[in-house]
């Protein structure tokens, strides 16, 4: 059976195609006495939307996977809402590794430590680090695309949900506290894995969104980690450690 289903009808342009990236204006049909059957997309003769009978595990998995079509359902044909908690909540991860390196509070294992430290100020002020870095590389993001394709960015609706959207997409920041909880000798391998797996992440959510080729996403992110560096660096020279 169909998993969880979004409202069968809406105005055109309101889904897309998960395949061509094509509009549509329904994902299935209700053909009443429990009898539904998915839209086919009128450019590429393709369902679209098949993750609408999909598990959300199976969802996830692909999405974790980079699959083009289903950051194209997540973000076009759902409902999700959580961007700004999920924002929030991996600031929150990377600020804890950064106070924990800070620190350097690996050798205290009582848990009473870690309620006390993260009281501390040097907690806030590396998530407001994180913080202002995130939102350089951003901006860095929206300049350079911007630039390159300003048909692409001309309503405000636009520049939401790409926003949305890489908002969405950094969610395997939230790795980084297993990846620290479970420190080894190779936690900064895991570390850099992390890193490079937001960035490609983030670069298929800028593709998908704008329905670009694989080039220009990354050069929107390679511009946007020259400003957040550039942030790193004036941190250092004010004496800031990050």
């Amino acid at each position: 059976g169909l998993g969880v289903l979004p409202r069968p009808m809406a105005a055109f342009g309101a889904y897309r195609c998960i395949e061509c990236s094509g509009e549509a204006t329904e994902l299935y049909r209700d053909y009443q006495r429990g009898v539904l059957r998915i839209s086919i997309c009128k450019s590429c003769q393709k369902p679209v939307d098949k993750y609408i009978e999909y598990d959300p595990v199976i969802i996830l998995i692909n999405a974790v996977l980079c699959k083009a079509q289903a950051y194209r359902h997540i973000l076009f044909n759902t409902k999700i809402n959580i961007h700004g908690k999920l924002c929030i909540f991996c600031l929150l991860c990377e600020a804890y590794l950064r106070w924990l390196q800070l620190q350097d509070s690996s050798q205290n294992t009582d848990p009473d430590d870690l309620i006390r430290y993260a009281k501390e100020w040097d907690f806030y002020r590396m998530f407001g680090l994180a913080s202002l870095e995130q939102t350089s590389f951003f901006i860095g993001i929206f300049i350079t695309l911007w630039w390159m394709t300003p048909e692409m960015l001309k309503r405000k609706s636009d520049f939401i949900l790409l926003l949305k959207a890489l908002l969405l997409s950094t969610y395997g920041k939230l790795l980084l506290i297993p990846a620290v909880i479970w420190e080894h000798d190779y936690t900064p391998l895991c570390l850099a894995f992390i890193k490079v797996f937001v960035l490609i992440s983030n670069s298929q959510a800028i593709r998908v969104t704008l329905n670009l080729n694989r080039i220009l996403p990354w050069f929107a992110i390679f511009f946007g980690l020259i400003l957040e560096n550039g942030v790193v660096c004036l941190f250092h020279k004010m004496g800031w450690d990050v």
